[in-house]
């Protein structure tokens, strides 16, 4: 015989008939795997934006400590000299614990201011200034390229920056000035980071920051500039997901994380109240971890992710999802429980 195309047509072997079963097949686990797990023995992380042991950037350290990855973390200066006392006296032994038993040890720690990114850069009020005395060497490409010299190169960079000045105030009254710093130090530092370490971190390896809902719903009190220079950072993930997967190959993903009562986002002022609206509207109740962002950015960063770039994912139990708050006054009890 032929196909309609005219070329012969391959005989095809009947196979013998086969009896399917309409029962469920029981499942049993395979005593003898150890599971599926996130191995990050040998990689080498830099985590730029830790400043105590509350927030994110923690969390993610310790988290990619816990897979195997050794740390190095770029501290803010006016922040180095405390967060580097507190880690030689113990004040972080509990929240460096793991589960094991064991200790996260920090490899190296750095300077870092993230806004200047040459010593060209730096004014001289920063300069000159106490807070910054005896600690050279803070710009982003300073950083960069001793920390290559330290380490060889890196497959994890993490930026958990952000500051807005003038964030208490809303936009309508935020001046020129402080809309530009929040945009220069939670947006383009991120750019600033890839464009300066880039070229040391190792193909495969995984870029990841930190963002907030408030770029794309308003979210009154968080001002400044700040929902601004978070939908800049967003789209930044994108186009450098593009332009650094190509150049260096290496993935660009980004979090959005719900609300934590860390230091740094007490300085809204309204923190707890987030957490409170987040607990009663969320799809599930109840209050975000630090550690649950970093289990979800240590899986960005590993292999299990190797296909996903250029995305942001949402760490929020679910409100960014909600229409409708559930605590609101308005709403009958049918639409609060159904």
């Amino acid at each position: 015989m032929r196909c309609a195309t005219g070329a012969p047509r391959a005989s095809v072997a009947r196979l013998p008939s086969t009896r399917i079963c309409a029962a469920p097949r029981s499942v049993t686990c395979n005593a003898a795997s150890p599971g599926l797990a996130v191995d990050l023995r040998g990689k080498k992380a830099f985590i730029a934006g830790v400043a105590d042991d509350q927030g994110f950037g923690w969390a993610i350290a310790k988290s990619l400590y816990q897979a195997g990855a050794e740390i190095s973390l770029g501290v803010w200066v006016p922040a180095l000299n405390i967060f580097e006392t507190s880690y030689r006296r113990g004040k972080f032994d509990e929240s460096r614990k793991l589960p094991d038993g064991s200790f996260m040890e920090i490899k190296h720690i750095y300077p870092m201011d993230a806004v200047f990114d040459t010593p060209a850069d730096v004014p001289d009020e920063v300069s000159s200034n106490k807070r910054y005395a005896g600690n050279a060497g803070f710009t982003v490409s300073e950083v960069a390229d001793k920390a290559a010299k330290d380490s060889g190169s890196f497959d994890v960079l993490v930026h958990s920056l952000a500051n807005g000045p003038e964030v208490m105030k809303p936009l309508l009254e935020t001046s020129r000035k402080g809309y530009l710093a929040a945009s220069s130090a939670s947006a383009f530092s991120m750019v600033s980071m890839v464009q300066r370490f880039g070229p040391y971190m190792n193909a495969g390896g995984a870029v990841l920051s930190l963002t907030y809902n408030a770029s794309n719903v308003v979210i009154p009190g968080y001002g400044g500039g700040m929902s601004s220079a978070k939908a800049q950072l967003e789209s930044d993930t994108r186009v450098l997901a593009y332009e650094a997967g190509r150049k260096y190959n290496v993935r660009v993903n980004t979090i959005s994380a719900g609300p934590l009562g860390s230091r740094a986002a007490r300085a809204i002022g309204f923190i707890d109240d987030m957490i409170r609206y987040s607990y009663e509207n969320a799809a599930i109740q109840k209050e975000l971890s630090a550690q649950e962002v970093g289990a979800a950015a240590t899986f960005l960063c590993s292999p299990l992710a190797s296909a996903i770039t250029g995305h942001m994912l949402y760490v929020d139990n679910g409100l960014s999802i909600m229409g409708l708050a559930l605590d609101s006054k308005v709403l009958g009890a049918a639409a609060k429980t159904n």
